[in-house]
């Protein structure tokens, strides 16, 4: 139990980095805030983003542990730890419990707006090719962001419209749970080698190699 006036413990140190701000964008998309006000959870079915969760932030002594997640219940890995003052924090720039339909603006620094998305895209973004039929020879390919809340799409397109030029269009899902931002073959070119163009920032390497290869049939590279 903590004494009466003594300052909270903290597990993050919170300066704005490269890192930090991409696993910002990792929390935005695959994190929880527990209505405890003090408790931070992350859960991923792939070891390497929870790994990068923790170089992300700086997390050491905490153990991972393993979790049901999704609608078919299966296993998923998880980082909580405690930390009242890093839970401030992440309520002060927009994260709130609960936020899957709810989140908005986050208040992230220019200089770090694209690390914060490149973890919002490992998290819940995603990148898909094909061979269009209708025309001989033409290779497609989109890259996506996808939210449950159309306030935080609106907001990602804008920033990005601002920072690099990009359109982009929205949709919605065939069910109607989640909202798509979607750029196609130009704009997804320019989109992805500003997000990676940090070669040694943190990333879902597995979907970095698949852009790779996709790129590469259509003689471009990130």
């Amino acid at each position: 139990m903590r004494k009466k006036g003594a300052k909270p413990k903290r597990k993050i140190k919170i300066k704005w980095s490269s890192n930090f701000a991409y696993g910002v964008g990792l929390l935005v998309t695959d994190g929880c805030l527990s209505p405890d006000g003090r408790h931070i959870t992350f859960v991923s079915k792939e070891i390497e983003q929870i790994e990068n969760f923790m170089k992300a932030f700086d997390i050491k002594g905490i153990k991972i542990g393993i979790t049901r997640s999704g609608y078919n219940e299966s296993t998923a890995h998880r980082v909580q730890f405690g930390d009242v003052v890093f839970y401030r924090f992440l309520e002060s720039i927009g994260l709130t419990p609960a936020k899957s339909k709810t989140i908005g603006e986050i208040d992230i620094p220019k200089k770090y707006l694209l690390d914060f998305l490149r973890g919002c895209f490992d998290g819940d973004g995603t990148f898909y090719s094909y061979w269009d039929p209708r025309w001989k020879s033409s290779f497609m390919f989109y890259s996506e962001f996808i939210s449950a809340s159309r306030k935080h799409i609106s907001w990602i397109q804008n920033k990005l419209y601002r920072a690099i030029k990009i359109k982009g269009h929205v949709t919605n899902d065939r069910k109607g749970t989640t909202i798509q931002l979607k750029y196609a073959k130009k704009e997804s070119l320019r989109l992805l080698r500003q997000l990676y163009s940090d070669k040694t920032g943190l990333c879902l390497k597995r979907k970095k190699l698949k852009i790779d290869n996709a790129l590469a049939i259509v003689g471009e590279h990130l």
